[in-house]
């Protein structure tokens, strides 16, 4: 990216400025990486071990599978899943308070017995499969996040501030470069006028 810049006083204070204001914010968004790589960990570790717990979970229940058959899947549903938002360095992110489920009146005469302790079964393959999921979206919403952030804090490190330095560094010579042929200039004039005068 070329530093766009004309060769006067004017444009050095302009850059002077750019390069001051990326110089102080450098900083702040090298912290916000920092503290985004961290979250996203953790968000990525949570979501990890959720699913974990669920396969565990589905696997306690695997002997149970020719019972599944028999269960009524209409007994139990999602009804609602409440959500919340919670800024992370800057970033939006999900927060899970509740899952909502609605769970059908059955005759516990015209049902198998174990049909009560299944549906408590489901809402906690549910509870966790959904807790899962919301720590997965807080991960790639924190991990977009980062990224956009590292991209500014190489574009400041490595592009911006070195542009605006050695652009700020040529203005300068040409400045330096001006004065001194001004004051040669004024020196060969004055020297005419001192011979003009002897003569």
């Amino acid at each position: 990216m070329a530093i766009k810049f004309q060769y006067n006083k004017t444009s050095l204070q302009g850059l002077n400025k750019q390069l001051k204001i990326r110089v102080r914010a450098l900083p702040t968004l090298q912290s916000k990486e920092s503290a985004l790589r961290m979250e996203v960990k953790k968000a990525k570790k949570e979501s990890e071990e959720l699913e974990q717990e669920l396969r565990r979970h589905m696997q306690a229940y695997d002997n149970m599978v020719r019972l599944w058959g028999e269960f009524d899947k209409k007994l139990i549903s999602i009804k609602d899943v409440k959500l919340s938002v919670k800024k992370i360095a800057g970033t939006k992110t999900p927060i899970l308070d509740d899952i909502i489920l609605n769970i059908k009146e059955f005759s516990l005469f015209n049902k198998p017995v174990w049909f009560s302790q299944g549906i408590k079964i489901i809402e906690d393959l549910i509870k966790i499969s959904i807790e899962s999921e919301v720590f997965y979206r807080k991960m790639e919403l924190l991990n977009y996040a980062r990224k956009k952030t590292t991209q500014k804090v190489n574009l400041y490190e490595k592009v911006q501030i070195p542009g605006y330095e050695e652009a700020i560094q040529k203005v300068k010579r040409f400045l330096e470069d001006e004065e001194n042929l001004s004051k040669s200039s004024q020196k060969i004039v004055k020297k005419r006028q001192q011979q003009k005068e002897v003569a």
